[in-house]
């Protein structure tokens, strides 16, 4: 362990028990801090472990610096901190220490009585003590909620905020993506947007291109990585404007330019979607290919490979 985190284990150790003898109850919102250095420049490493009775809450994330007002991260040398995080949900009063712009210390967590009642006149209810402070920790205010609710999103509520939050969803992503032609509604369908991908550029792109593909379609492109990029390599490759569907069965079973242009260099020019992928379906590869023709099998068409695979001929 090095000298950086053995101090920062020993700090927290003792805020432990400074939290487990104060006789704070379970709701007690409380716990410890730390921060370390970030690969994202402006940026710190910010986790927040809540305390209670049943076990631990965990939050960790890059925050930028200006968040914590006071504080100077590029100060070098040890020194005692104070520092408060202010949000509608409340604030965080934190204090520690900071070393070299890292360090630990212990936080109390004070909830806005009104934000709940603001909340649920705005149709967000359901917010109990986790989840305000989960609210808080993700910065979910009252104009973030007005801003969502004004974009007139299916399914959403207190816990989609939370997540819209958490991955990103903003109204300027909603609406690029509405401008490259896409007229998402589903509060869902945004989340599994930015989990897997799903980009306003990438529905521009498809759109030039002559497609028209709806949010499930999309979000499947992503899982199996049919990209605009890859999609452009095979149309190097000779196949323009492949269905979508057919393009996803593609990389789901392995249908790649190079072993297209592997059938290709034995004789087999262009075959049809459906064709390449009943090949890699039954396993009618170039090499089981070659191997046929060295035993003087010449000729087959496409469909006489895959019956002799799906009969077990090799």
């Amino acid at each position: 362990m090095n000298a950086r985190k053995s101090l920062v284990f020993t700090f927290l150790a003792v805020c432990a028990a400074l939290l487990a003898g104060a006789g704070w109850s379970a709701d007690s919102q409380r716990g410890n801090w730390t921060v370390n250095r970030s690969d994202e420049a402006g940026k710190v490493e910010f986790s927040l472990v809540q305390t209670r009775l049943h076990g631990h809450s965990n939050y960790s994330s890059d925050w930028p610096a200006s968040a914590f007002s006071g504080v100077d991260f590029s100060k070098p040398g040890r020194r005692d901190v104070k520092f408060t995080i202010a949000r509608d949900a409340g604030r965080f009063e934190c204090e520690g220490f900071l070393d070299n712009g890292e360090g630990a210390g212990i936080f109390h967590f004070f909830a806005d009585a009104q934000y709940v009642h603001k909340m649920k006149a705005l149709g967000f209810d359901g917010i109990d003590e986790e989840k305000q402070i989960s609210m808080a920790i993700e910065d979910v205010s009252l104009k973030f909620a007005q801003d969502m609710k004004n974009e007139h999103l299916e399914g959403l509520d207190t816990d989609k905020l939370i997540a819209f939050r958490i991955f990103r969803v903003t109204p300027e992503f909603i609406e690029q993506l509405r401008s490259s032609g896409l007229n998402v509604t589903d509060s869902d369908k945004l989340v599994a947007f930015r989990i897997h991908g799903v980009s306003p550029e990438m529905v521009r792109t498809l759109k030039q291109e002559g497609y028209t593909p709806d949010e499930d379609t999309l979000i499947a492109m992503r899982i199996h990585g049919a990209t605009p990029e890859w999609i452009a390599e095979l149309k190097k490759a000779g196949y323009d404007h492949v269905d979508l569907e057919k393009l996803i069965a593609f990389r789901i079973h392995g249908v790649s330019p190079e072993f297209i242009s592997k059938l290709h260099d034995l004789g087999y020019s262009h075959p049809e979607p459906d064709q390449l992928i009943a090949m890699r379906i039954h396993g009618v590869t170039p090499e089981y290919i070659t191997g046929l023709k060295s035993r003087g099998m010449h000729n087959l068409t496409i469909d006489q490979l895959i019956s002799l695979r799906i009969h077990g001929i090799d």
